[in-house]
């Protein structure tokens, strides 16, 4: 039972194989077949690479590293391609050790089975027994060689998988799209693609040149700005000054005015001190006069 599992398990396998196989083929054909002309006629894969690429090439133009743009576009929208080669490459090896463990798995039943069938019978019984005997050894033996078959089916299904590689090569077709997209790429598509990346180092001196008048101009906006912006703060600051100089000359003329009335009032109070002086010499006279007597 357990020999006509595994080979039930590498024959299955063997058939997934076969449809990884070629799908995988058919699948590179088609694209190696539709890198050609316009990326807008060709299939997802193939816009998806020409957009990547023409990312790259109008920033770095000429020097556009196109076979890791290739590389990872494969990564990114084959990754099940890129899986069925893994896994076809592993299948032959994958096949043998199955067919070996189907192998192993036998023997050891048949092993124990041989032991079981020996160990019921003692010495003295050996001769009446031995017709039983030779039974279940046949019985094992023939489990033996149901054991074997697994092996026999994993080689035989790692040798057919081998010669069918070899004759469809789906590593030699993903080579093949590899090196036809590259063409493509920097043939048919870079014709159409506009690249702001210099091509001649005196280009790149000639665009170092502008940026650096383009930085000029943007520095020279910047200080305008900058001296507008004190020639308004200086406005403001001349206005304020105007002001506080109009309300300076407002308290002079007040204090000016109050210097005149302090005078003015200085001078009238003098002339009535003196007023009153006279009236006291005046009072005085008039007292010693009426013979009266005053302090």
């Amino acid at each position: 039972v357990v020999g006509i599992v595994v080979i039930v398990i590498i024959l299955l396998l063997f058939i997934i194989s076969l449809i990884m196989l070629f799908s995988v083929a058919a699948r590179y054909k088609y694209l190696i077949h539709k890198a050609t002309g316009k990326p807008e006629d060709g299939p997802a894969f193939l816009r998806f690479a020409a957009q990547q690429y023409a990312a790259a090439y109008e920033r770095f133009g000429e020097d556009v590293n196109t076979p890791a743009i290739i590389a990872d576009c494969f990564g990114t929208k084959l990754g099940g391609l890129l899986f069925c080669e893994r896994f076809l490459n592993n299948a032959v090896s994958l096949y043998v050790t199955l067919g070996l463990f189907g192998t192993f798995a036998g023997l050891a039943l048949s092993v124990t089975s041989l032991s079981n069938l020996i160990g019921y019978s003692s010495a003295t019984e050996w001769l009446s027994v031995l017709d039983n005997v030779g039974s279940g050894l046949m019985s094992a033996l023939s489990g033996m060689g149901v054991a074997f078959y697994t092996s026999l089916v994993g080689v035989a299904c790692s040798i057919v998988l081998t010669i069918l590689k070899t004759m469809v090569n789906p590593e030699g077709l993903r080579g093949k799209l590899e090196n036809r997209m590259e063409l493509w790429l920097d043939h048919t598509v870079a014709l159409n693609l506009r690249t702001n990346a210099p091509k001649k180092d005196s280009e790149l001196v000639r665009r170092m040149i502008d940026a650096l008048k383009e930085t000029g101009k943007e520095a020279e906006e910047s200080l305008n700005g900058a001296i507008q912006a004190m020639e308004h703060t200086s406005e403001s600051c001349t206005r304020q000054l105007a002001m506080f100089d109009s309300s300076v000359a407002k308290f002079n003329d007040g204090i000016h005015d109050f210097s005149e009335v302090d005078y003015n009032l200085r001078g009238t109070v003098e002339r009535m001190d003196v007023c009153i002086r006279d009236l006291s010499t005046t009072l005085k006279e008039l007292n010693a006069k009426l013979g009266g007597k005053t302090k």
